[in-house]
This record gives C-alpha cells, sequence and structure tokens, in this order.
C-alpha cells in the first residue's frame, strides 16, 4: 500500500489526540505514514503541496473535511484525489450520511481495506463548495444556536455517550418560537418550486443526510447518486412550526403536506435577504445564490 498523508487540525483537544493515537497505531502496523498538524488554510496548501502520490487522510470532523476537500478543489487536484476519512470530534455528520464507521479504530481499518468510490460535490457559482449540506432561512438559526448548545451538552455525559448530539434540535426547537420567515425565489433544474408570493421557514440542499450532529434534515440524500437533495417548508404557521420540528426528530418532516422534497442538480435562490450555512459555515445576507451538482468529484475509501 502507498504511503499516507494523515492531515489534522492542530487546535483538536486531548481527547481526540487520544483517538487519533489509537488509528494512527492500527494505521502504522501496515503501512508508512506521515501526520501533519495544520492550523489554517496557509498551512493546509503547503501540506498538500507535498503531497505527491501518497493518498490523503482526513483526521478531523465535517469542518477539516470541507477543509481539504476546499483546498483540494482550489488547487484543481480533486479529481485525482483519493481521500480516507478518521472522524474526530461529536458532528461527523457526512460520515453517519456515508456509514462510515464513527469509531478511529474501525474507520482505520477502513482505510486499509476498504474501497474508493466516487462522490458527488456542491460547488456554488463562486467556485465554494459544500461537502454535505447547505441550507438558508430558520436552519441557520439553528446551527447558530445548535453549535452553542452542542458544546453546552457535550459535557453531560459519560465518556462517548454524551447529549451533544441533542444540540441541533434543541436548536431548531428554539428557532421554532421566533424563526426568520423569509420571502425568495427557488428554482430546481429550471423549474419553479416556491417563489417570492409564498414565504418559506427554510429550504436545504443536501449531499449528505444530517446537519448538526445528527439531524436528518435531507434524509434520503445519498452523496454517490449523481444527484442532490432539496427540502423546502413552508412550515410558517405556529402550529405548522412546531410540527414541522417534531416531525424533524424523527426524520420524516419531509413527508409533511407543507413541505416539498425533491432531487435535482442546480438550485438557485433568489430574493431575501438570506443568510446560508454551507458545512456549518454562515454567511451573508445575500440576494442570489446557485448550487450546482459535481459529480463523482473526488474518490473516498469506504467500507
Amino acid at each position: 500500500m502507498d504511503p499516507l498523508l494523515v492531515i489534522t487540525n492542530s487546535g483538536a483537544g486531548t481527547s481526540d489526540e487520544e483517538r487519533l493515537d489509537s488509528a494512527l497505531a492500527v494505521l502504522r502496523e501496515h503501512v508508512s505514514i506521515e501526520v501533519a498538524a495544520t492550523a489554517n488554510p496557509g498551512e493546509l496548501d503547503g501540506v498538500l503541496h507535498r503531497a505527491g502520490s501518497r493518498r490523503i487522510v482526513v483526521a478531523g470532523g465535517d469542518g477539516s473535511l470541507h477543509a481539504v476537500i476546499a483546498a483540494l478543489h482550489r488547487r484543481r487536484e480533486l479529481k485525482d484525489a483519493v481521500l480516507g476519512l478518521i472522524p474526530l470530534g461529536t458532528g461527523n455528520d457526512f460520515a453517519r450520511g456515508t456509514s462510515l464507521p464513527l469509531e478511529p479504530e474501525a474507520a482505520a481499518h477502513v482505510i486499509l481495506g476498504g474501497t474508493p468510490r466516487p462522490m458527488d460535490l456542491i460547488v456554488d457559482e463562486v467556485g465554494e463548495i459544500v461537502v454535505n449540506s447547505v441550507h438558508v432561512g430558520a436552519g441557520v438559526n439553528a446551527s447558530r444556536r445548535g453549535a452553542r448548545w452542542k458544546e453546552r451538552l457535550h459535557s453531560i455525559g459519560v465518556g462517548k455517550v454524551n447529549l451533544g448530539k441533542l444540540g441541533y434540535p434543541i436548536g431548531a426547537a428554539m428557532t421554532a418560537w421566533r424563526p426568520p420567515i423569509i420571502r425568495v425565489r427557488i428554482e430546481v433544474d429550471g423549474e419553479v418550486v416556491v417563489d417570492l408570493d409564498e414565504p418559506i421557514l427554510m429550504a436545504a440542499v443536501g449531499n449528505g443526510t444530517s446537519v448538526g450532529g445528527g439531524a436528518e434534515l435531507t434524509p434520503e440524500a445519498d452523496p454517490e447518486d449523481g444527484r442532490f437533495d432539496v427540502m423546502v417548508s413552508r412550515s410558517t404557521g405556529p402550529i405548522a412550526r412546531l410540527g414541522y420540528v417534531a416531525h424533524l426528530g424523527f426524520a420524516s418532516h419531509h413527508e409533511r403536506d407543507d413541505v416539498t422534497y425533491l432531487r435535482g442538480t442546480q438550485m438557485s435562490v433568489s430574493g431575501g435577504p438570506f443568510w446560508c450555512s454551507a458545512d456549518g459555515e454562515i454567511y451573508g445576507p445575500e440576494r442570489q445564490r446557485t448550487w450546482r451538482l459535481e459529480p463523482a468529484a473526488y474518490q473516498l475509501v469506504m467500507p
């Protein structure tokens, strides 16, 4: 097996370092590895510059995976890349959606014996990428609040069993009381899904199934099927909002009459203003955004 370049986040906590060490021990039994810790895009770019033909392993959460894929995309090296993933942290939504093991040692065994499979990628009109999910509207507020609650609840529990995964549902419930109702025009593959005359609660484009550490916002999404999933919620009334949040907890919200769920390869949002949360990164306010699917953009080693 070719040597591996394992890229980690230099800001990882002690518990993540211990979990990573157990995974590295598995890898070192079978292959030569180099571990490179990076703290910013400049350091990451320097590490990738000297990667050569080595297979790259991302040791980290969704943010780390996004950073490496974004850097490879900017360098025009993504198409030929074969990546491995050792999930660390508490979120790991992309790993959950692809059925990758969340335990580092098990993930290391996948890297050694798994099969590279093509993964789709979402790209916007300015070239920024989305690995897992992007959403607008109430979900952005839920993400901001959920991140704070996830951090607070992560310390409640025993060992790896904690309440951190409840952060996003709590953030969603809080947002349901005073959500940012927005008016936008949404087009999927050239067809109008909702127009400015109809307010919406939120809309999401999913390459993976979940956000916020397990909340399945686009529960039927598959990053290997050549399409992304689109979810548009028109649950704007007080009772409808509560019903939407309750169904979201059971990943059945997309079956509601006031929710549109479909698949496509391009989605445009205009109007607003609106804020976006893309792989957990929040930006805005925006008036126009378009996301398109880039099928089989890279390969990820899978079980």
